[in-house]
């Protein structure tokens, strides 16, 4: 398998006034092609503070972060942009949506800021939805979708700009338990077709969703290791 990520002995301190406080201290690991990895962990241990990172949100203190190759870490807040935008889909607990648009409208956001065609958005965007199984809520704006409707938008407008690798923090974080399995299950479908996810949760039934997992405590991996018996949600798409 090819190396999508590389984490290399990645630091990250706060300075809160005169006070310091480290968030990561030391971490190592790499993640492949195709690999679908939870990353768990007390409140606190780093997991937001490490997405960050790895999604080219912030810089590291010391230490590296490279994706496909590219040292992340030593671009600059425009190189990190045009990373963003090109190879990263972001899933959030929050949606993130934009209420005033349609499902459809913001699906098309990402594209808003590439090289591409009104035709080839709108074609690409509804074949997202379509993947989600959301093509039928097109013209419906975010208010008026459940919570699990709104993270299937979500996840079409990650899906959206073809991305090298996506990331979810939290995604069923708001969800109840059976959106959750639809979510996971929707998940799951993209890994087997070849998506590279990685995923932070708090959930030990959503990390069993996943094939590996990383366990951090107070900024260190504490554990990395395969997912023993893959659970395979009820719900689906």
């Amino acid at each position: 398998m090819s190396r999508i990520v590389k984490v290399e002995d990645l630091h990250k301190t706060y300075v809160l006034g005169t006070v310091k406080v480290p968030a990561l201290r030391g971490l190592s690991f790499e993640v492949n092609k195709g690999e679908f990895v939870s990353i768990t962990g007390p409140s606190g241990c780093g997991k937001s503070t490490l997405m960050h990172l790895i999604g080219c949100l912030d810089h590291p203190s010391s230490g590296a972060v490279y994706l496909e190759e590219t040292n992340v870490s030593k671009l600059n807040d425009n190189q990190l942009a045009e990373i963003r935008n090109k190879k990263i889909g972001f899933v959030f607990q929050t949606f993130n949506l934009l209420p005033r648009l349609s499902a459809f409208e913001n699906v098309e956001l990402p594209l808003i800021y590439g090289y591409f065609s009104v035709k080839e958005m709108r074609e690409r965007s509804m074949a997202m939805l379509e993947k989600v199984g959301l093509a039928h809520r097109a013209e419906h704006r975010p208010p008026e979708l459940s919570g699990g409707e709104r993270q299937r938008v979500a996840i079409a407008r990650a899906l959206v700009i073809d991305p090298s690798i996506i990331l979810a923090d939290e995604p069923t974080g708001n969800l109840d338990s059976k959106s959750s399995e639809e979510i996971m299950a929707i998940f799951q479908k993209l890994n087997g077709e070849g998506a590279t996810i990685i995923m932070v949760t708090h959930e030990h039934d959503i990390a069993n969703c996943t094939k590996r997992n990383i366990h951090l405590k107070d900024g260190q991996v504490l554990s990395d290791q395969p997912v023993k018996q893959v659970c395979l949600p009820s719900g689906g798409s």
